[in-house]
């Protein structure tokens, strides 16, 4: 029986350790006498799978006539046969929802246009769009239901255990996406029965709470039952009755995401598809959507990321910048806690915009830069493009998307690159088991890069979660990387961590942190464990009611923020430490030794304190990396944990320097993120702890160099 399954470290097929390389193959817009061709053309460049949508759009163009013959464009099972001649695996990825530039997002006009109640809403019961549906709507269901009769069956009969090509089969895509862009979550009266006690939302509101007195107190309000309580949205709340009220609405959102995913993927498993599911996060700061869709499955979930850097001239960067790097750090890093591989499930191989356009060199820096972190398999989006079947396309009659092979099969610079990328896999086959050579870890706390939705603004509180998932990226992380530390992520949300004990933690804490991982960082710290807390040390659980675990354990009250003036940050021999943010001040525990202190008014700003077998260090600074003292205090606060020396220091902090290795095979991958040459010399620790001096290196601009290690 053929098998396709994985671990954090990789896929597997058949057994063996794979990187999954994959390219986006639509069949419906490739000219099907060009399939074939085209699907070689990939395997030459080192691709070992392909990833198609079904588009529910053009396989039932009018309500109840399905068709999967007749025109070339729809001949699916044709091209699953043609990827399991050419030994390619595939990703299928049926839907509900396509996305890719197709019209209505790859629903059929007939059921978006003729069904307008099905469409998610605000509170007030604006559509959020014209092609955004309700996910658990019972006539969306009722209808994607009867698309699944139909496509499930076919792609069954594909399956790796039956002898066909498909190893993965994705449940809708993006999902979140096609609310949050358009306004936010859904609220649709019919779908989450506002106004009926057995609604879904008076129904979890009765799982989170006793009784609606309860509810009141948290709330401030005075609902009489559960079924009159409305959810509630907005970033800028400025109270915590307000705060709790959001968030209720937000976990009630992400949990009914999570019934939608078991919802599909129990129609898939009726239907005889018994190969593994994936899903992809639409970029990297979406990935703890799913916490609750991946608690909950029935089968594990191979969730992925798409990591674009330049889609538009809207976006953020149109290269790969060292802040898109670090975004790309975290997610992967996130994914491996998950027991996925890291995976990206859409690295751009091009662009639906003309301009800017996607460059030869970007093109490869974004690959090695996910490669010297470890990413373990990429889905190029797209790898080929044609024309759209008539009537379907948004960008134009033809897809091209500035892909590696043209619409008309031109062989385009990227396509070389794809190929020196296998050449080098090939080349060094042992880096599929390769890990990261870490300094020290940094806490992952799935509540943060979400709970912006509710707690951006700060009102009573001095350091919010939104706060502090922009110091682990902006400070911690890309200030460790200017000075040559190397973190890897742990999660706090589980008691893996308290095996972990090796590393020093670094925890950027906001006001708020669940009881469960407080009490976890004692036992963590009581096991042997050192701990680096920054700005702050939470006073509240996530329902932000008083929790002071950490508190009381340290023996401290809450840190302040200093109001001093003008403030001066000294830390051993650094002096006048760049304030760019917010300062605190805590008084000294005792028996603690004072590490950091306000110069002007003498107020401790940062202490080392010995608790049971281990240690509790805090740094009451916020910080975005900006000057060489903030990586040289990442250094200094290192040490005092007694962190190791690092694998690799490079003598420009400009040039990141990464090391991967196996335990027989090691590799440095040196990082010049910026359009201009960079030169820097380089020393690595071997194994047997001695110093190796590599020389200096002139990277190009954009140039991400792998260099083998003796």
């Amino acid at each position: 029986m053929q098998t396709f399954d994985w671990d954090s470290i990789s896929v597997r097929v058949h057994g063996k350790r794979r990187f999954l390389i994959s390219g986006e193959f639509h069949y419906f817009r490739v000219p099907k006498n060009m399939w074939r061709l085209r699907l070689r053309q990939l395997k030459d460049a080192g691709g070992n799978a392909a990833a198609t949508y079904v588009p529910w759009l053009i396989h039932e163009p009018k309500e109840g006539v399905f068709t999967f013959e007749g025109e070339p464009w729809l001949d699916l099972e044709a091209f699953l046969d043609i990827c399991s001649e050419e030994g390619l695996l595939v990703i299928a990825r049926p839907g509900p929802y396509q996305y890719s530039e197709l019209q209505f997002a790859g629903l059929p006009r007939w059921l978006v246009e003729g069904h307008p109640e099905i469409l998610a809403t605000d509170l007030a019961g604006k559509p959020r769009s014209f092609f955004s549906v309700s996910y658990l709507h019972p006539f969306f269901l009722e209808r994607a239901k009867r698309w699944f009769d139909h496509v499930c069956p076919i792609l069954a009969r594909h399956t790796m255990s039956r002898g066909g090509p498909i190893a993965l089969v994705q449940f809708d895509n993006e999902l979140t996406g096609i609310h949050e862009w358009f306004g936010g979550w859904d609220w649709n009266r019919e779908t989450i029965g506002l106004g009926r006690i057995d609604g879904r939302y008076s129904r979890y509101l009765q799982s989170r709470y006793s009784d609606i007195r309860e509810l009141n107190t948290a709330y401030g309000t005075s609902f009489p039952s559960f079924s009159d309580v409305l959810p509630l949205e907005g970033r800028d709340r400025t109270t915590d009755a307000e705060r709790r009220r959001v968030r209720d609405s937000m976990l009630f959102y992400y949990g009914s995401i999570a019934e939608y995913a078991g919802i599909l993927t129990g129609w898939m498993r009726e239907r005889d598809i018994d190969t593994p599911f994936c899903h992809n996060s639409a970029n990297p700061g979406m990935n703890a959507h799913f916490r609750e869709t991946m608690d909950r499955a029935a089968t594990p979930i191979l969730l992925g990321s798409d990591h674009y850097y330049n889609l538009d001239q809207q976006w953020e960067q149109n290269n790969p910048t060292p802040q898109y790097a670090v975004k790309c750090f975290i997610s992967l890093e996130m994914l491996q806690l998950w027991n996925c591989p890291p995976v990206v499930w859409e690295m751009p191989g091009g662009s639906f915009s003309e301009w800017p356009p996607i460059t030869p060199t970007d093109f490869r820096a974004a690959h090695w830069l996910h490669l010297a972190f470890g990413v373990k398999g990429v889905n190029h989006y797209i790898f080929t493009g044609g024309p759209n079947p008539p009537g379907v396309g948004t960008t134009g009659d033809v897809y091209d998307y500035g892909a590696p092979i043209g619409p008309e099969g031109e062989i385009r610079p990227t396509y070389e690159v794809m190929r020196e990328l296998n050449r080098f896999l090939t080349d060094h086959p042992w880096l599929v088991e390769a890990s990261l050579e870490a300094d020290f870890q940094i806490g992952i706390d799935w509540n943060q890069s979400r709970d912006g939705a509710y707690f951006n603004n700060r009102g009573e509180h001095t350091f919010t979660p939104a706060d502090a998932w922009n110091l682990l990226r902006k400070g911690i992380v890309t200030s460790a990387l200017c000075g040559s530390r190397i973190p890897c992520g742990a999660n706090l949300s589980s008691d893996t961590l308290l095996n972990r004990t090796a590393l020093p933690l670094w925890i950027s804490a906001s006001v708020c942190m669940e009881r469960s991982i407080q009490e976890r960082l004692v036992r963590f710290v009581e096991k042997g464990g050192r701990v680096i807390f920054s700005p702050i040390i939470p006073n509240l659980d996530h329902d932000l009611r008083p929790c002071t675990v950490l508190l009381d354990y340290l023996g401290v009250p809450p840190p302040l923020r200093n109001e001093q003036p003008g403030p001066r940050l000294s830390a051993g021999s650094l002096r006048n430490i760049h304030i760019n943010q917010q300062l605190f001040r805590c008084p000294l525990p005792r028996g603690a030794e004072e590490i950091a202190v306000e110069e002007r008014s003498g107020a401790s700003a940062g202490w080392a304190l010995q608790k049971g077998k281990g240690l509790a260090l805090w740094l009451g600074l916020q910080w975005f990396h900006s000057q060489r003292a903030h990586s040289d205090l990442i250094k200094q606060f290192l040490a005092r944990s007694g962190a190791p020396p690092p694998s690799a220091v490079c003598d420009n902090p400009n040039v990141w320097a990464i090391i991967r290795g196996n335990g027989q095979n090691r590799m440095v991958f040196l990082m010049n993120l910026f359009t201009e040459p960079m030169e820097a010399g380089l020393k690595v620790r071997m194994l047997d702890n001695t110093e190796l001096k590599m020389g200096r290196f002139n990277l190009s601009g954009m140039e991400v160099r792998a260099i083998p290690l003796p």
